[in-house]
């Protein structure tokens, strides 16, 4: 909903549109535009004449709504000028040439100006972000017993609906728009014509680490501090996006095989999901990640937990992953108890009334998704957030087993990059850290609805649930799978010593012996390639054309292969060691 706050200032009285569940920093924002000053941190707001109120970045990351304001309410706004701004010059000397006469210098050399000033940055993000970009994501509507015209024409009641409209999500059950949906949001509120003369990068960052280098004059924290560098109050609440909207095995074989490790042994399993993004249909603008293969890394797996182990081969892995058009998508892991029924279904840890992710595991999703940031040119820092996704494989409520979808919020990377956070006794809650020589903790909430639907904040501190840092996904396996490799192709998977599943030449050897298709369909295997591109027997061109083979599945390509004197040598070294 809609509101109209009014400020007061010394340059006069300002009207300006608000939407009252919107971060208040999009008001301070179009603020800045309208009065002499282009430093927030300089800016006090009150709700009474001539007292200096609040400092206004102290409001950001809540709502008007949150901050109790209502339509029509007056702000009073006081601040400094900038220097610029309080001594207008129309001297055309240089700039070194006014620093002596006492003015400020100003060396070009160090200006930083924006890529995002005039436009979006020229960054290079992944094919389906230019994809969906484009798209306008209009929800089309049919139309309506109440419509009074023809088949041709539009009104309030058939109009389509733009792709972040919730009442559209509510009556869909959608809980989370979609980033691009989001992201359209964001720049119909800060770039429309209306609104900006010039361009404002729509993404921002949470950080709510303190500046340990300001340079406001007083000593470094600990021993000074000030607005300017230390966080805001934090008020963590539900994330209204998420980065990806859904989750598809490419083939159900996939998972399978990965379980097999906890069917086999009782042990559980971690492993790397490669694939790739795709649009996702069935939310507006949404996305999807395709796995394609689940890769496991070296690990000692016990029947409570895993251990991961040093990977040396992860280049080699994401080399030729990337040659056939993949790359890491996330982690999966199992958290898999037998039931004891001895009819195949496992306990039912993870609910509603226990825990979907564990602190830990929360603190784990967000230090991957840090350490595969989101490429957008709708930053200014050219990063946001994250597409990486955690997958845990775990009982259902029924005793099934089925995978579980997640990413963490925004929130949660910034509490991780701060040090605010850790795990805590009871895997529901984290523990909020306190203030030390290099660590400062502002004051932490969280906000949600209570029983009668009215908002409560409550004081994070010393814990809060991890629901608040968590962004669910859907998942499934496609009706009609479309596979880039063979899933009848069972090469041993790699790290699996402890079932007495070697990866060596006499596996190659008696794989590629059990080929009857002729057209060597068990090239195509994501565990057998990754094995090929480690034991370097192939030259490089014969590997790219190998590689080229499996992508495009031309007969040619495979006759060059088979035919080349790297194959030729492979082929006699596998003779040599049955």
């Amino acid at each position: 909903m809609g509101v109209i706050l009014r400020f007061r200032s010394k340059e006069g009285t300002f009207r300006i549109s608000a939407d009252e569940n919107a971060d208040f920093l999009l008001v301070l924002e179009e603020l800045l535009s309208k009065i002499n000053t282009s430093d927030i941190q300089s800016i006090y707001l009150s709700d009474k004449p001539n007292t200096k109120g609040e400092l206004a970045n102290s409001l950001c990351g809540r709502s008007a709504k949150e901050l109790g304001l209502k339509n029509g309410d007056m702000l009073y706004v006081t601040y400094n000028a900038t220097q610029e701004q309080q001594q207008p010059s129309t001297s055309t000397e240089p700039a070194s040439q006014k620093a002596s006469n006492g003015s400020i210098s100003i060396n070009t050399t160090h200006i930083s100006i924006p890529a995002s000033s005039s436009g979006p940055q020229k960054v290079h993000q992944l094919p389906v972000d230019d994809q969906l970009e484009k798209d306008d994501g209009l929800i089309k509507r049919p139309l309506t017993k109440y419509c009074q015209h023809g088949a041709k024409g539009m009104c309030e009641y058939c109009s389509p609906l733009p792709p972040w409209d919730a009442n559209y999500r509510k009556e869909n059950a959608i809980k989370h728009m979609s980033f691009h949906a989001y992201l359209k949001e964001l720049n119909e509120l800060k770039n429309s014509k209306h609104n900006s003369s010039s361009y404002i990068a729509p993404l921002e960052e949470p950080n709510y680490s303190i500046n340990l280098n300001c340079t406001e004059g007083h000593k470094p924290y600990p021993r000074g501090i000030c607005s300017k560098c230390q966080p805001p109050p934090i008020t963590l609440q539900l994330q209204k996006f998420r980065m990806v909207d859904h989750v598809e095995f490419a083939d159900s074989s996939i998972m399978n095989n990965f379980i097999d490790v906890w069917r086999h042994t009782g042990v559980q399993r971690f492993g790397i999901m490669y694939g790739r993004y795709e649009p996702f249909d069935k939310v507006p603008l949404g996305m999807k990640a395709v796995v394609e293969a689940i890769y496991e890394p070296p690990q000692a797996g016990e029947l409570d937990g895993i251990t991961l182990l040093p990977w040396e081969n992860e280049a080699d892995v994401d080399a030729v992953a990337n040659a056939l058009g993949l790359y890491k998508v996330g982690i999966t892991f199992t958290d898999l108890t037998d039931s004891g029924q001895k009819n195949g279904t496992v306990l039912c840890k993870r609910h509603k009334d226990s825990y979907f992710l564990s602190n830990l595991e929360i603190m784990m999703a967000a230090r991957n998704q840090i350490a595969h940031p989101n490429v957008t040119k709708f930053s200014s820092s050219g990063h946001f957030s994250s597409k990486f996704v955690t997958c845990v494989i775990s009982g259902g409520l029924k005793g099934e087993i089925e995978p579980r979808s997640y990413q963490v919020s925004t929130s949660a990377e910034a509490l991780i990059k701060a040090d605010i956070i850790t795990g805590s006794t009871q895997p529901s809650k984290l523990y909020v850290n306190s203030s030390n020589d290099r660590r400062y903790v502002p004051d932490v909430a969280y906000s949600e609805l209570n029983e009668y639907g009215l908002e409560v904040k409550s004081n994070a501190k010393p814990t809060f649930p991890v629901d608040f840092l968590l962004v669910s996904l859907t998942d499934s396996f496609p009706l009609n799978p479309t596979p880039i490799f063979e899933v009848n192709s069972n090469f041993v998977i790699e790290n699996r010593d402890f079932m007495n599943e070697l990866q060596d030449l006499h596996a190659v050897n008696k794989y590629l012996n059990a080929d009857n298709s002729g057209k060597g369909l068990q090239l195509c295997n994501f565990h057998f390639l990754v094995y090929l591109k480690r034991v370097n027997i192939l030259g490089h061109e014969e590997f790219e054309i190998l590689l080229r083979y499996v992508k495009e599945r031309k007969y040619e390509d495979y006759l060059n292969l088979v035919e080349s004197p790297g194959w030729m040598t492979l082929i006699t070294i596998l003779e040599q060691s049955t």
